[in-house]
């Protein structure tokens, strides 16, 4: 018998929605504009929306819904909290909305890059670890902390942000406001300042042909297709921003004892140009004792990831699943 959930994204820009078979996976995701200015009311008649139309075109009767979200989520994982590029959100008990409008019970709301770490350990390259640290870079860094198949979620919900793990207090400040935060390095765009300042110093780089020599439209997906072919330059600043994250996830290791980690996001997709370096430094800022079995992966489903983990909360919250 299939049993069926709805894993949801919400994003500023877009809502992402998938129609997930427990043991198979994804059976087709759809996308809509967030339209985040129109309000609350607004975003979750869109995921109701969603829902239905996944529910009525595969003749599916989900057992709930999950949701990956920005912001502060509550212990009960019903409600978000003033999560960023969503105005006038302020404090919303996402379960009640959406049980009103869709009529499912089992509806689930998670951290966005704990529900990544979710779907990685039961559909991605997690599946091969009870354990992991979950990293997510993209326009942000974001972690999750996998123990056991389970979210360690802390005593208020907030644990796994590694992104704010700070490797030179007094370096540059991330969103967060933390000096030297990892995500004041690899976020996408504090990335792309940085090699924009680089790039000066390098006028022959590929990348100003990629670029159409206009660095203001500079990129990490752009840097790895310089690096991809043999650019020195962009090899070098994608070997600097993995010497960084190779640093932050030194201290995470120490403090967790959890050895492997697997990388996802966008930025992740410059693939060995970045993780090659963060795991020759890993290793040196790791405790001997502790160096045993370090394994830094890629998460190779992409958004696909967030989905999956959003699906699987429903999963979980149900008896019958």
């Amino acid at each position: 018998m299939s049993i069926h959930a709805i894993g949801i994204d919400l994003g500023g820009t877009n809502i992402k929605a998938g129609l997930v078979e427990k043991r198979q996976g994804l059976v087709e995701q759809r996308s809509r504009p967030t339209e985040a200015e129109r309000g609350p009311t607004h975003v979750l008649d869109v995921i109701a929306e969603l829902t239905a139309g996944l529910s009525d075109d595969h003749d599916a009767a989900p057992i709930g819904i999950g949701i990956g979200s920005p912001g502060a989520i509550n212990l009960d994982r019903t409600t978000v909290s003033h999560p960023p590029n969503l105005p006038g959100w302020n404090v919303i008990d996402v379960r009640k909305e959406l049980a009103t409008r869709t009529g499912l019970s089992h509806i689930v709301v998670e951290n966005d890059a704990n529900v990544a770490g979710l779907g990685c350990a039961h559909y991605g390259a997690g599946t091969a670890y009870d354990s992991f640290l979950m990293v997510t870079l993209g326009t942000g860094v974001g972690g999750a902390i996998i123990h056991q198949n389970k979210i360690f979620r802390g005593s208020s919900g907030g644990a796994g942000e590694i992104g704010h793990i700070t490797i030179d207090y007094e370096g540059p400040l991330a969103n967060s406001g933390v000096g030297g935060a990892l995500e004041a390095y690899l976020g996408q765009q504090f990335l792309s300042q940085h090699a924009r300042m680089r790039l000066r110093n390098h006028p022959d780089s590929l990348v100003y042909a990629l670029t159409d020599g206009d660095l203001s439209a500079l990129s990490p997906r752009i840097l790895h297709e310089a690096a991809t072919q043999g650019d020195t330059a962009a090899i070098d600043i994608l070997a600097w921003a993995g010497h960084k994250l190779g640093c932050g996830l030194g201290s995470a290791v120490n403090l967790l004892d959890i050895r492997v980690i697997i990388v996802g996001g966008g930025v992740s997709k410059a693939g060995d140009f970045l993780l090659d370096p963060a795991r020759k430094s890993l290793a040196k800022y790791v405790a001997p004792g502790l160096r045993d079995g370090l394994r830094i992966e890629r998460e190779r489903l992409g958004n696909e990831v967030g989905l999956l983990g959003a699906a699987r909360l429903a999963f979980d919250a149900s008896p019958t699943s």
